[in-house]
């Protein structure tokens, strides 16, 4: 659906209601616009980052906390006290506590992965819930009360119907935010997490710090929320921001479309509405009170999980008439300046080599003594059978892995243990044995994320969408790149519904779009059929000719054989032949060891 109209309705809708609804209702919508905020985060960090986190309630809790200590402490130290004079400057304090806070429990978690990394959010979570109710200055279990009402501009928000303007002026401004951000060169960097490191870190991406972005944004969105929350009821006690609010929030998200950002406010909406009925509902159909809703939750969700995995959002949005949902490919055909691209190195000129490689792992030696040279302007084959060691070679020479001993080098640096984000800004761009895309991401976003290092606008450029030239340029170049590789009119269909050969012919237009000199492939006729095979033989000599050095591991020979310049023969670790194709297909030591035997 297209956004503005979406949020033109909204803000219509959002702008009378409190004029037309009871009391009652206004403070469901308050609660629903500060529930939204904290799932806005849930949205970026775990449907589109891939993290799940149990503990977004503890950062509520800072931002609520925070401003209640400051607005109601009589005798602050003097290096605060300037914070108590108005709310506002408390919401300051409580967002850089609440920053250097997630910088901190970011940098200890986030390099946790699998179920760690969630019952890393719930130590954590628990922790700071109960230090919220044990430190006496924060009222203990009681809590604190007589917080003043936030004023904007003379006007005192004193009652529900008055701070429900800011909540939900606050929530659109977030969301603008977030949909910003994820339609950016930032957000497909978020949004490679998903894909698994070893692709993101390949495409350029500093995983890390993408990781540490996404849980420092959702944080300070909770921390609003707290910050709003504190000022709404004048109250503030622990018991919101336990570990069973972290669990409420996952269940909206995940209800409305965890990776949605419309999904947030669906999700929150659908989840405050329904407690409310079934607490009102329930104990008179059982006869007795009790926290019968959570039951009814946990069946809804795993309903939800097995009908609609991806939330009710995208179920709703397949209703929607074609006309209505926007066109992304749309922005690539805008007029953009060509991206400046990488002269070529003279052909001839030796750009990867392999010195005296040797990978071991405890006592098994996967390379030993390995030697190869690529140079500008060639096709390297490197074949072997099963179990001859050519992955574990090929991930040294791509920096996935590191020589136990010897040296690899690149352009004359030794690149042994650089990132593969490093080796990738220095002209070197890859392919993978098992294809690593976003099924979900159309074929042009998928393609964008190879461009990544050719763009320099950070996260609050793209927040604030001072970045559209730069991405309407890393747009165009993807559709370039996938209308040379033959995909141009597949630019909006989902990566995921394309056969096996196409999505390997992608991740070459991928690779391309990183505008290196040496293309590492790893298996890209895997899957394809003649003609494509045919087309792939075609597009690999054409970039040859350019000046282009390509590194092949191939297991088709007649697609080898008839295509590269030079061949390198590989078993048990160890380099046994090397030479012109049709020297290496005579050799006896490949015919025995590769062929099947010598007749």
């Amino acid at each position: 659906m297209k956004p503005r109209y979406l949020i033109l309705s909204l803000v219509a809708v959002l702008g009378i209601a409190p004029m037309v609804l009871p009391p009652y209702y206004v403070t469901l919508l308050n609660y629903i616009g500060l529930y939204t905020l904290v799932v806005l985060g849930l949205v970026l960090l775990t449907g589109v980052g891939g993290m799940t986190s149990f503990g977004q309630a503890a950062f509520v809790g800072l931002g609520a906390y925070t401003s209640a200590y400051l607005t109601t402490v009589q005798d602050l130290p003097g290096w605060l006290a300037w914070a108590s004079a108005s709310p506002w400057l408390t919401l300051l304090v409580g967002l850089v506590l609440t920053g250097a806070v997630a910088l901190l429990l970011g940098a200890m978690t986030l390099k946790l992965s699998g179920h760690y990394l969630p019952l890393g959010t719930i130590a954590w979570g628990l922790s700071l819930y109960y230090l919220f109710g044990t430190l006496e200055s924060l009222g203990g279990h009681t809590g604190v009360s007589g917080l003043p009402s936030i004023s904007l501009l003379g006007w005192e928000m004193n009652k529900g119907e008055e701070i429900y303007y800011l909540i939900w002026a606050v929530l659109l401004c977030a969301m603008l935010i977030t949909q910003n951000l994820l339609d950016s060169r930032e957000g497909r960097a978020i949004r490679a997490l998903k894909g698994g490191q070893l692709m993101a870190e390949s495409m350029g991406v500093n995983t890390f710090r993408s990781k540490l972005v996404i849980f420092l944004i959702s944080a300070l969105f909770a921390a609003v929320s707290g910050w709003l929350y504190a000022h709404t009821q004048r109250f503030v006690n622990p018991t919101p921001f336990g570990l069973h609010m972290g669990i409420d929030y996952l269940f909206m998200a995940l209800i409305g479309g965890v990776a949605s950002v419309w999904g947030a406010l669906l999700g929150a909406g659908m989840l405050t509405m329904l407690k409310q009925w079934l607490q009102d509902l329930l104990p008179q159909l059982f006869g007795t009170t009790g926290n019968y809703e959570v039951i009814v939750f946990g069946l809804i969700i795993i309903l939800l999980m097995q009908r609609a995995p991806g939330g009710l959002w995208p179920l709703l949005l397949r209703l929607v008439p074609d006309a209505w949902k926007p066109r992304k490919a749309a922005k690539a055909l805008a007029s953009a300046t060509e991206l400046p691209r990488r002269e070529l190195p003279t052909a001839g000129e030796v750009l990867l080599e392999a010195r005296n490689v040797t990978r071991r792992f405890g006592g098994l030696v996967a390379n030993n003594d390995m030697n190869l040279e690529v140079r500008a302007g060639e096709i390297l084959a490197l074949i072997g059978p099963n179990g001859a060691g050519k992955s574990t070679l090929f991930n040294q020479l791509s920096g996935v892995d590191t020589p136990t001993s010897g040296d690899v080098l690149f352009r004359g640096q030794r690149i042994n243990g650089m990132p593969s984000r490093e080796i990738a800004r220095m002209g070197m761009s890859r392919t993978f044995q098992h294809v690593k895309l976003l099924a979900e991401m159309s074929v042009l976003e998928n393609v964008a994320i190879g461009a990544h290092l050719r763009g320099n606008k950070g996260v609050l450029s793209a927040a604030l969408r001072l970045d559209r030239a730069e991405e309407a340029e890393l747009l165009a170049e993807a559709r370039y790149q996938l209308e040379r590789v033959g995909l141009g009119d597949y630019l909006d269909a989902e990566a995921g519904s394309l056969a096996l050969g196409q999505q390997r012919i992608l991740e070459i237009a991928r690779a391309l779009c990183a505008n290196p000199c040496l293309l590492l492939l790893d298996e890209p006729a895997a899957g394809l059929r003649h003609k494509e095979k045919e087309a792939l033989g075609l597009l690999l000599s054409r970039l040859r000719s350019e000046g282009m050095a390509i590194l092949l591991v191939e297991h088709d020979m007649d697609f080898v054989m008839g295509l590269v310049d030079r061949v390198v023969v590989m078993e048990f670790g160890q380099r046994i032949a090397h030479g012109l194709p049709a020297e290496v297909q005579k050799d006896p030591a490949v015919l025995e060891a590769y062929l099947g035997g010598a007749e």
